[in-house]
């Protein structure tokens, strides 16, 4: 991408955001990349963005990344038309137990993790059998954050999880995420695989429809779609503020996502 837009006669720096040399005021534009160190380092993220957000012109914009920082906009795509895993959010203090909780919901295996979160942080799936053994966990954390809880879907573990990748909102390229045998992670912090995959039209039209039904245009995102309980198509997470890209398997989307950032900066 660094290449991609030198190229487009941009002068491109790669730095942290939390590096403090940086002299932000300085920098005319920032496109995020790969920032994995936001989610357990929030508010320091959140009071840097708050920092920047009136002088430099962000890619993607302001609104989106905090919109999308916090997996609630969930409800926002479902509310669409956006079909979406059973998901059932967790406000930040609640006094319940988990088995207080999912007592009240229509199935019985599920996956726990933050509203904030990346790379399966504190990411756990849980049953009626063992749900016992992560209640004193689930007390602490929901002390400090608000936690979500979705039903399990089971072709997760044989049909893995896409990620298709759209750019200036139209598909670029795409890769199968699949965990290993006795996992359901598909990152692979946890010894997931990714491959090239190529994508029907069906998988590709719903990738485009989620990023079309957002509020916001964003230049770039990674929409990660999985087969349900019943074989359906769903939004798994739609990440546009950090995602992997997988350039390196596509690079003429790095030179259409450098052309639209200049296209966006002659405005």
């Amino acid at each position: 991408l660094v290449n991609a837009l030198t190229s487009q006669g941009l002068v491109v720096g790669r730095f942290s955001w939390s590096n403090k040399l940086v002299d932000w005021k300085e920098v005319k534009s920032v496109i995020f990349r790969t920032t994995w160190d936001y989610f357990s380092r929030f508010k320091e993220f959140e009071a840097w963005l708050n920092k920047i957000q009136n002088h430099v012109q962000m890619f993607n914009p302001f609104e989106l990344i905090f919109w999308n920082m916090d997996k609630k906009y969930l409800e926002d795509i479902k509310a669409k038309g956006i079909a979406i895993p059973p998901t059932y959010f967790i406000e930040k203090g609640d006094q319940r137990t988990l088995k207080q909780i999912t007592a009240v919901l229509p199935y019985n295996k599920y996956i726990l993790k933050p509203n904030v979160s990346g790379a399966a942080r504190h990411t756990y799936k849980l049953n009626d059998f063992n749900i016992d053994d992560h209640e004193d966990l689930f007390e602490l954390l929901i002390g400090d954050e608000p936690f979500m809880i979705q039903e399990f879907q089971e072709n997760i573990l044989t049909k893995g999880e896409i990620s298709l990748v759209i750019i200036d909102g139209k598909y670029t390229h795409a890769v199968l995420k699949q965990s290993i045998d006795d996992d359901f992670r598909v990152q692979d912090d946890f010894g997931g695989t990714v491959e090239v995959y190529e994508p029907n039209d069906d998988e590709i039209a719903f990738a485009e429809k989620c990023v079309a039904a957002i509020e916001f245009s964003p230049l770039y995102a990674r929409v990660d779609l999985m087969w349900d309980n019943n074989d359906k198509l769903v939004l798994s997470e739609l990440e546009m503020i950090e995602p992997e890209l997988w350039f390196r398997n596509c690079p003429e989307a790095a030179m259409r996502l450098a052309i639209a950032v200049k296209n966006k900066l002659l405005l």
